[in-house]
């Protein structure tokens, strides 16, 4: 080898070895805080959302944990500063959040047990319809994620998180698994009233279920809080609908689709309860009462007409917390933090929604005057509500 070539080699090999030790002695950039940017956003109206086109195992894959603070700004300039991000509704209603809910196909923010935020943020106007806002912007605006705060909410993520299956095996029984129940609280006659998750949506696979169920018990007229006769013609339409008694029963006209949002606080829920009463008063039972999971919406209908029907307020809250148990094995024996903490933050807003005074003590008021005083208050008249009393107790 001659001298030139050998060289050659030495510089090439010397070069070689600064470039490896520049590269392993090179500080390489800090990761960049999380975050997306211009997400297209559709209106999610069941629970007055909305919906950011991202997945949530790919807003989880940038680095965003639940228990983080988080920034969402619109395209139109509506921000949500320093909202916690969860897999579940944990905080106070009223308050906003973004969630990556088990089942969802996107994150979404919205308010809990509140204001549809497509309204309040202004992000749609049309002319002839409703009067969302003064921004004018239509549904193309989108949405972007920043990251506030690692961490910050995460005691409450970690004290609040639940979740649970949509396998029938991991369940004791049919029942438990369709969180399908007889009420029989207060003066309710007993085989008159249930409630139950969705005998139609079988998103969360429990429809047939339910069907089954109701179909056993010869339930009559069902309230279902969470649809519209679109979606439910959507359901029937759907490969795996099997639910021949629900179909029969809705093509009877025995079905009432009342498409009520979460926040029980709104006129338009008030409505809606009052025209799903009338018409429940003028048929015969035995009812059924149910929204997706028949655990909010239903929660609330159920406890309002427990107590207007004379049950006290440790029924309610036992018949309330079943629904817990069934899905989460939650009750006071298994787990009496998470178990005070869903009465604290669920249902006894629901019940001083109906009361109207948080002065009072639920434990100890005529639950029965409050829940007829709420009902004459939303529209219906003294003898609509004898007539449903009529329909579901023994008086």
């Amino acid at each position: 080898m001659n001298k030139k070539r050998k060289a050659i080699i030495f510089m090439i090999m010397a070069l070689s070895i600064c470039l490896a030790f520049s590269a392993c002695g090179k500080k390489e950039p800090e990761a960049a805080e999380p975050k997306i940017e211009g997400c297209a956003i559709q209106h999610e109206e069941e629970f007055g959302g909305v919906y950011i086109e991202t997945t949530i195992d790919d807003f989880n894959a940038l680095g965003f944990e639940y228990g983080d603070s988080v920034k969402v700004v619109f395209s139109n300039g509506y921000t949500l500063e320093d909202v916690p991000y969860y897999n579940g509704y944990y905080v106070d209603a009223g308050q906003p959040l973004l969630i990556a809910y088990p089942g969802y196909d996107y994150i979404k923010a919205c308010v809990n047990y509140g204001e549809d935020l497509w309204d309040t943020g202004g992000l749609y106007a049309a002319p002839g319809m409703r009067l969302y806002s003064a921004a004018g912007l239509d549904e193309h605006c989108t949405a972007s994620v920043y990251l506030n705060e690692h961490g910050k909410y995460i005691d409450t993520q970690t004290a609040r998180d639940i979740h649970y299956y949509d396998e029938r095996d991991k369940y004791p029984s049919d029942a438990v698994f369709a969180n399908f129940r007889n009420i029989k609280v207060g003066n309710i006659k007993e085989n008159t009233l249930y409630r139950s998750a969705s005998p139609c949506d079988n998103q969360h696979n429990r429809a047939s279920y339910v069907d089954a169920l109701i179909s056993e018990a010869g339930v009559r007229f069902i309230l279902n809080l969470s649809d519209n006769d679109a979606k439910i013609e959507k359901y029937m339409k759907a490969d795996d609908f099997d639910s021949p008694y629900f179909k029969s029963l809705y093509e009877e006209g025995n079905v009432i689709p009342l498409s009520m949002t979460m926040n029980f606080a709104s006129d338009d829920f008030k409505e809606k309860i009052a025209k799903g009463f009338a018409e429940m008063a003028e048929k015969d039972g035995p009812y059924l009462v149910h929204c997706t999971e028949g655990k909010d919406r239903t929660g609330f209908i159920c406890m309002l007409l427990e107590a207007l029907a004379g049950a006290s307020y440790q029924e309610i809250v036992d018949d309330y917390m079943i629904t817990y148990d069934n899905y989460y094995e939650i009750n006071e024996e298994k787990d009496k933090v998470k178990y005070d903490l869903i009465l604290e933050k669920n249902l006894i807003p629901m019940m001083y929604t109906v009361v109207g005074d948080e002065s009072q003590d639920l434990k100890t008021i005529d639950l029965s005057a409050y829940a007829r005083a709420y009902l004459t208050d939303i529209g219906m008249t003294p003898s609509q509500i004898d007539a449903l009393l009529a329909r579901i107790t023994d008086r």
